[in-house]
């Protein structure tokens, strides 16, 4: 195995191919190193459906037992999951899961004591290091074994996300379920036990194959089956979560997506009025215009951050706020210790939808009020250079303002427009909202005619 870890070592979690990439005697290596830079005595370990997970997870738990730490093994969990187990256990944990990714890789999700996240910058580049330097010296043992045991952990999950929702004046509800052969299949039975659901599953068998489409609902062809099942069935709505069910999308009654800054918004106004009409609400800077515009109308506190997970959770422990929405279907919740939680942020739309007798579809429109492009991906091989000429092109605008808190916003009073470049591709990431179609579809061919030209 090659001392050299920064193909698999990403910004947030570890992700590769096994076992090309990475494989047991890594996973151990891990483990190892995991308990040295958390200075944990205990931790707590889960796993995703995917066929290496088992093993690689299984090798984790036996480095760190090495090292004299005990070990709770949870087994097949969904992310969420295994947060509430760290939460809820106050340790450290690991999640084995590649989310989305096709089949043959896997990861790891790692969390300190009462799922605080660990990234780059809080632990994870000196796990790398430790990995990288035991490659060839082996990493030192423990004086006394740590012991390895299991629990689950299913029940007092369902049990605790359903005590955060006000179930109790749901109407019957017809909900079509795309587990996407992940992890949902493990957790939905369980926490929608006991509620006033018609459940119609689709691929809730444990495969991390993935024979039936990717586990990622953030690709519109990946939601096309739910869809039609939502026609066919007549259902009220659709719900698919990703592979390792931490992310959750939602399907109206007509078979329309509903937008997540949609969701956002609908789920931070309850958790508003659950909190007295007050509170922080954090949102990346991608989110709709509604999502602020929705938390100032019910008495809270926007707040906008960049785009992922790790600047989320930490301005949700900085500003104490309540609860935090991505575009990408990530909902946060400071009564889920600040963790992302799909399936908290489903049962608020089951409890949201089942307390009032309209069709889905109504009750969004008033939290959808924008029109959006959705993500759009460019490869480009001058990212910066591609940036400063649209910064050029848009920055002299006496009507626009500028910022460049991630990548580069440029704002009007009618549209803005947000361009990234990827962390680990060369692309360009273009988001478009505005007032109307046109003046998007305006905003947007221009801008995209300056990235691609």
């Amino acid at each position: 195995m090659a001392a050299d870890l920064s193909n698999i070592v990403k910004a947030y979690d570890v992700r590769g191919v096994v076992p090309d990439e990475w494989d047991e005697s890594l996973a151990e290596l891990f483990g190892a190193a995991f308990v040295e830079v958390t200075g944990a005595t205990a931790i707590v370990v889960g796993h995703d459906m995917r066929p290496s997970s088992p093993a690689l997870s299984g090798a984790f738990a036996r480095g760190a037992a090495a090292r004299g730490v005990d070990v709770t093994l949870i087994g097949l969990c969904s992310t969420d999951q295994l947060y509430y187990a760290s939460g809820t256990l106050d340790l450290p944990g690991a999640m084995f899961t590649a989310s989305h990714n096709p089949a043959r890789y896997n990861g790891i999700k790692l969390c300190r004591a009462g799922a605080a996240p660990v990234g780059q910058d809080t632990g994870l580049a000196t796990i790398r290091e430790l990995a990288e330097k035991w490659t060839d010296e082996g990493a030192p043992a423990g004086t006394v074994p740590g012991t390895i045991t299991e629990q689950d952990t299913l029940t007092g999950y369902a049990d605790h996300l359903k005590a955060l929702v006000d179930l109790t004046a749901v109407r019957p509800l017809k909900v079509v379920v795309d587990a996407g052969n992940g992890m949902g299949g493990h957790t939905v039975p369980t926490v929608f036990e006991g509620l006033p659901l018609d459940l119609v599953p689709m691929y809730f068998e444990l495969d991390g194959t993935f024979p039936n489409h990717e586990a990622n609902p953030l690709d519109p062809k990946n939601l096309v089956d739910l869809q039609a099942r939502v026609l066919a069935e007549g259902a009220d709505l659709g719900l698919a979560f990703d592979g390792d069910a931490d992310r959750c999308f939602v399907v109206d009654e007509r078979g329309q997506g509903v937008s997540p800054s949609a969701i956002t918004a609908l789920v931070a106004a309850r958790e508003l009025a659950r909190n007295g009409g007050t509170g922080v609400v954090i949102h990346n800077l991608i989110t709709s215009w509604s999502v602020p515009e929705v938390v100032k109308e019910h008495g809270g506190t926007p707040v906008r951050t960049r785009v992922g997970h790790s600047f989320i959770k930490q301005e949700m422990a900085t500003s104490g706020a309540i609860f935090g929405g991505e575009h990408s279907a990530h909902y946060y919740f400071k009564d889920f210790w600040n963790a992302d939680t799909g399936m908290l942020a489903a049962l608020h739309v089951l409890a949201a939808l089942g307390g009032q007798p309209g069709p889905l579809s109504d009750l969004v429109s008033s939290y959808d009020r924008y029109v959006g492009s959705g993500e759009i991906n460019s490869t480009v091989a001058d990212q910066a250079g591609r940036t400063a000429l649209v910064r050029k092109t848009y920055g002299t605008r006496d009507d626009a303002t500028v910022d460049e808190l991630d990548g580069l916003t440029v704002t009007t009073a009618d549209w803005w427009f947000n361009l990234r470049p990827s962390n680990t591709e060369p692309l360009l990431r273009l988001n478009v909202e505005a007032r109307d179609t046109a003046t998007l579809e305006k905003i947007r061919d221009e801008v995209l005619a300056l990235v691609r030209a």
